[in-house]
Formats: structure tokens, C-alpha cells, sequence
């Protein structure tokens, strides 16, 4: 399994080989440090922990700072990677040259928060009739079952707070790979807010 933890930059538009105008999502990665390394014999499965982004001292916990190895700063973001493709040690550096040779890719990330919302906006519920006395326009309508058993049921579908959950897109197809420039470019969108944290990982199904 081969996977880094990246940021994402943004959305444009660029020419594939045929001339097509494709909408690509721009993926920033920059190097992974090799924080841990997991063996079967020691702890039943093979994986690989990396982390991101350095942390000032003072900003760390004695708890938190005693799972980095002495010549490893401390990690904002820490991911760890079973069956890691390659042999690493600890305090290795890998960048996006790891994708150069894949394909496709699975992105996970925290998708956008938008707050209460109600049905329609939710779950896409059509409403009511939008003419004059009709009085049901945005509601959800019905949810319960009378007296019997005289509450609802789980799992229907109610307002309440959307977005901001954890989200994987798959099979994004990878149309550019930038070691220059740190970038990985794939066709379409991914989840989560610009500058967000991205769990890149080649795709599973392809």
C-alpha cells in the first residue's frame, strides 16, 4: 500500500495529452519523515507511521514527544500506513515521488462543514406545493408512527448538522505528478477546505 499525507491547495483546469480541458484538483505533498516502523513479529502486522509538519517544542507534550525517535522533530499529523510498499527506515524522507508510477489514487479527508441544515439542503428532499395556502413548502413532513410504537423510528432522515465528516473519494484518476514543483494533480474534486489534510492512498479497487 503506498500513501503520504499531503494538503490541498486548490482547484484549475489543465490540457491532457489529447487536448481535453479536464478540471484537476491540485494536491500539495510535501516530504514525509518516517517517524515509526511496525513489524509482524512484534506487534502481529507490517506498517509504517509518517508524519508532518514540524512542532515547536514548546508546543509539545513530554507524552507526545516520547514516540519520536531523537533525530526526529515532532509531527503535527502523524498517519500510519500498513503493508507500505518499499523499505523505509526510520527518518527517511518520501515525497510524491511514491505516485509517480500509479494511476489512481483514494483521497480522505474532512469534508466541508455547513451547519444545521434542514431536509431539502441535507438529504434533497423536493418539499411542498410552493403555491399560494398550501402551507408545506420546506418541511420535512411526517416522522412518526402514531400510537404505535409512538416514537420514531431510527435512521430517518431529519435536520441537524451537515458536512464535516470524514469522507473518501476513490478511483481518482491521476493526471500529473510534480516532484519540482511537490504537486499531484488528479481529475475532479476532493473533500475538505484548502489547505486541508489529505490521506493520499493508491486506489484499492483499481
Amino acid at each position: 500500500m503506498k500513501g503520504l499525507i499531503a494538503k490541498k491547495v486548490g482547484m484549475t483546469q489543465v490540457f491532457d495529452e489529447n487536448g481535453n480541458l479536464t478540471p484537476v484538483t491540485v494536491i500539495r505533498v510535501e516530504p514525509n519523515t518516517v517517524v515509526a516502523t511496525k513489524t509482524q513479529e512484534k506487534f502481529g502486522y507490517d506498517a509504517v507511521v509518517l508524519g508532518l509538519d514540524d512542532l515547536k517544542p514548546k508546543h509539545v507534550s513530554k507524552p507526545y514527544a516520547k514516540q519520536f525517535p531523537e533525530n526526529v522533530t515532532p509531527k503535527r499529523h502523524l498517519k500510519e500506513f500498513r503493508d507500505f510498499d518499499g523499505e523505509v527506515k526510520i527518518g527517511d524522507q518520501i515525497g510524491v515521488e511514491l505516485f509517480e508510477k500509479v494511476r489512481f489514487i483514494d483521497v480522505t479527508a474532512t469534508s466541508k462543514g455547513k451547519g444545521f441544515q434542514g431536509v431539502m439542503k441535507r438529504w434533497g428532499f423536493h418539499g411542498g406545493r410552493a403555491t399560494h395556502g398550501s402551507k408545506f413548502h420546506r418541511e420535512a413532513g411526517g416522522t412518526g408512527c402514531c400510537t404505535t410504537p409512538g416514537h420514531c423510528v431510527k435512521n430517518i432522515k431529519m435536520p441537524g448538522h451537515m458536512g464535516f465528516d470524514r469522507v473518501t473519494v476513490q478511483n481518482l484518476k491521476v493526471i500529473k505528478v510534480d516532484p519540482e514543483l511537490k504537486v499531484l494533480m488528479v481529475r475532479g474534486a476532493v473533500p475538505g477546505v484548502k489547505e486541508s489534510t489529505l490521506i493520499v492512498k493508491a486506489a484499492v479497487k483499481k
